[in-house]
């Protein structure tokens, strides 16, 4: 339940009211789907009704449901004969009228107070919290592969959370104002972006896609949402909630899109206002190069926030916690097969402890079940996503088991015979610089360096320049000043940073997500001062005293 106390505050535009800091949110607590309990029921019910099915979506403009002829399908990663969403591209024709559409709404939608916007929000976390949730992951777990937990953590409390403390932000955010003076008053409004803001979703969160469309629609923007093809049935099934709970027509555009298609359209509008995404470099800078190419022709600067990805580290030093580091390391790098932009991809290790770290990986590693998530809920992870990821993988696999400077600990087989399933695979490294300690993988494979215990500070130096990104790391030791030394030479080297736990698993309003370098923008969704990027604030000076002479007192 959320609960808001409000008081009248003075605004240029008469008295309105205004929440003040007492807006409560908690965050959304993650269900166990214990045997014989109702969500686990709720939720074989849900994955009962979609099996063998395939659902068709069209492209949605306003109200109009518009089907095209570059017809595309949905696969299951995990059994690619199973065509989970049936959905079409939308042409240029079709975006540019979606562009049209969502400009021509835009002022009345930005003109709503925003508790109005915020209630569609609070609205949906309710309904994705109740009624909705086993469908929403049942979708997410036969179209994207998770496991039962992994799609309870990111489709239910991510998404409600992103939901719940957006709202929550943008309603405390109105009562930031500026001082008055003597005889005047100041006011802040906190208006949309003048033009649309596009949104590019990712197939890994459920979440990520709710929150790219969905917090600058809370702001007052209008939003054309490309949704990841191998996340279509879900992505679908939020975009239903939010219009159920009061979403008007064109104000989220549902647009799956070829991705050049897509930027290039929305790049050549002069309406561009805002670029949301989450994606690979390549394309982000793809996109980020467009909009410079064309700044002549737009209305205004357009705002570009951007998630990459990570090539995410686990520094381990010879006071660490050999068990945690166990642990951690087994989640963070094989939980959802890798495929978490947080994912632990390469670690460093002392060699006094190595044994032990090793043994234990090991030990875990030879109990890892890899599999079909729905039937068999023991399942710890299943198939990558799709035939490009399950390729790159194997590229991968076969670079370590034909380097002399790799050795194949553990797994480093694959299968695409009837899903794209890769082992989980730990690889020791002997140069620390070999590209697969440098370059982001997105996959199940843990590559690990062993360094002489004396080193550990030049090996803190290693991680910080070792790779171009700088998303997630995490550091193992029990001696505070070790943290301390490692916090210094790691301070630019991750976003978010964890001491004595592992890289992911990060919780919104806890833990905002993001980082620099090539990971992004480090916007940080999921904090406070997110909903702000999709602003465009403008102040307000009202003076009350007439202004009789225009000489200063210095003149006389």
């Amino acid at each position: 339940m959320i609960r808001v106390r409000s008081t009248l505050v003075h605004s240029w535009r008469g008295f309105r009211t205004f929440p003040r800091a007492a807006i409560e949110v908690k965050n959304e607590p993650i269900l166990g789907f214990e045997k014989g309990s109702a969500e686990r029921k709720d939720l074989l019910k849900a994955l009962s009704e979609l099996k063998g099915k395939t659902e068709e979506i069209p492209c949605v403009v306003g109200d109009e449901h518009v089907w095209t002829k570059d017809v595309r399908y949905q696969l299951s990663p995990f059994d690619h004969s199973h065509k989970v969403a049936k959905f079409c591209y939308a042409d240029k024709e079709l975006l540019n009228k979606a562009i049209l559409a969502s400009v021509a709404a835009r002022r009345e939608w930005d003109l709503k107070p925003v508790q109005d916007r915020a209630q569609i929000l609070f609205k949906a976390a309710d309904i994705i919290s109740g009624p909705k949730r086993a469908e929403i992951l049942a979708k997410t777990m036969i179209g994207q592969a998770k496991t039962v937990v992994q799609a309870e953590i990111d489709a239910a409390p991510e998404l409600i959370d992103f939901f719940r403390f957006n709202a929550k932000h943008a309603m405390e955010l109105e009562k930031q104002q500026p001082l008055d003076a003597d005889g005047s008053t100041n006011t802040m409004l906190y208006r949309g972006l003048e033009g649309f803001v596009a949104a590019v979703s990712p197939f890994n969160f459920t979440a990520i896609g709710g929150n790219l469309a969905g917090t600058p629609t809370l702001m007052g923007n209008v939003v054309l949402w490309k949704p990841s093809d191998t996340a279509m049935s879900a992505s679908y099934a939020v975009y239903n909630v939010l219009r159920d709970c009061g979403l008007p027509p064109n104000i989220i555009q549902f647009v799956p899109s070829d991705g050049p298609v897509f930027g290039d359209t929305i790049t050549s509008s002069e309406h561009l206002a805002g670029i949301n995404f989450t994606g690979s470099v390549p394309t982000f800078k793809r996109l980020w190069k467009q909009v410079a190419q064309n700044l002549d022709i737009y209305k205004n600067f357009p705002r570009v926030a951007g998630e990459c990805g990570g090539k995410n580290f686990h520094f381990v030093h010879t006071s660490a916690d050999v068990q945690s580091v166990v642990t951690g390391t087994i989640r963070s790098a094989f939980e959802y097969g890798g495929q978490k932009c947080s994912a632990c991809s390469r670690m460093y290790v002392p060699d006094s402890l190595w044994p032990q770290i090793r043994d234990g990986l090991l030990d875990i590693h030879k109990d890892i079940k890899v599999g079909n998530p729905v039937e068999d809920f023991s399942t710890f992870f299943s198939a990558v996503i799709d035939d490009k990821s399950f390729a790159r993988i194997k590229k991968w696999l076969d670079h370590a088991r034909s380097s002399p400077d790799l050795t194949v600990l553990a797994g480093g087989n694959c299968d695409d015979t009837k899903g794209y399933f890769v082992e989980p695979t730990i690889i020791q490294v002997k140069d620390p610089r070999d590209p697969i300690m440098n370059e982001e993988i997105f996959g199940p494979v843990l590559s690990v360096y062993v360094y002489p215990d004396k080193d550990y500070k030049e090996v803190l130096n290693l991680v910080d320049t070792t790779s171009p990104f700088a998303l997630t790391g995490a550091v193992f030791a029990q001696d505070k000043s070790v943290v301390a030394e490692a916090a210094k030479a790691l301070r630019n080297a991750a976003g978010n940073y964890y001491v004595n736990d592992k890289s992911t698993g990060s919780i919104v309003a806890q833990q905002p997500f993001g980082g620099a370098r090539a990971s992004g923008t480090n916007d940080k969704p999921g904090g406070s001062h997110y909903v702000l990027r999709w602003t465009s604030p403008q102040v307000v000076k009202e003076t009350f005293v007439p202004l009789r002479g225009w000489k200063y007192p210095y003149m006389s």
